[in-house]
């Protein structure tokens, strides 16, 4: 996409270490008209907000500073807190042009980032279609470096279980495959992607899987598809 037509940054800024954010996020940061700060706090204030510590050191580290909006996040996992925020975003996409809203970790992993985009994409598919997701360094990632263990090695595995009780659907992710190798062992169980190449020359993204694999670099990912009561 031409970056040019962006007006919607949701920028993941890794596990709380401002030297963690990756330069693509810190570009995007300081290109934006306005940056968006999630807070607990309805009066707005930034006092206790952890992503405000890091943008604010980011603005003094690399000498730039942006307007800085206010998103009311209670964390009550409500839909009606999503619509509100979703709402703050829209709004200050018509008064800046383009903003970032900015999220701990990876916005990809347990992050409020997709519930605000499917509202948007409901409310407002052509800010939606404007909008992008730049990834961020995940908890366990870096957590796996500070006791320097490898989260998978060899033909080990790596799994994400969320501690809430119950059995719950999961998203496969299916990598390290060779040249050549049939797919038809892999089942489609929600929404299954081809990514090839990613970030070399030839890259690819198809909303389906290939039959055979014809790059070395080559992932898939079955995406769960959200029960109706996620959103409701």
């Amino acid at each position: 996409m031409d970056m040019s037509k962006i007006r919607l940054s949701m920028v993941s800024l890794g596990p709380s270490d401002w030297e963690l954010v990756t330069i693509k996020a810190l570009n995007r940061l300081k290109s934006v008209q306005a940056i968006a700060i999630p807070t607990k706090n309805k009066e707005g204030s930034f006092e206790r907000s952890i992503t405000f510590k890091i943008v604010d050191r980011l603005m003094q580290e690399y000498h730039f500073a942006k307007p800085l909006i206010s998103v009311y996040t209670p964390m009550k996992f409500k839909h009606s807190d999503w619509l509100n925020q979703a709402q703050t975003l829209q709004e200050a996409v018509k008064e800046y042009g383009t903003i970032a809203f900015v999220t701990l970790g990876d916005a990809g992993v347990y992050s409020t980032v997709y519930y605000l985009l499917d509202i948007i994409k409901e409310q407002n598919p052509q800010l939606y279609e404007r909008s992008e997701v730049i990834a961020g360094i995940t908890s366990f990632s870096y957590a796996s470096s500070k006791v320097k263990k490898p989260l998978c090695l060899g033909k080990s595995r790596l799994e994400l279980i969320p501690l809430i009780g119950e059995e719950v659907p999961s998203t496969k992710i299916y990598m390290r495959p060779s040249v050549g190798m049939q797919t038809s062992s892999i089942k489609d169980e929600g929404e299954i992607y081809t990514f090839e190449n990613l970030c070399f020359e030839g890259e690819h993204i198809q909303k389906s899987k290939i039959s055979v694999v014809r790059k070395y670099m080559t992932l898939l990912i079955d995406f769960v598809k959200p029960a109706k009561g996620d959103v409701a």
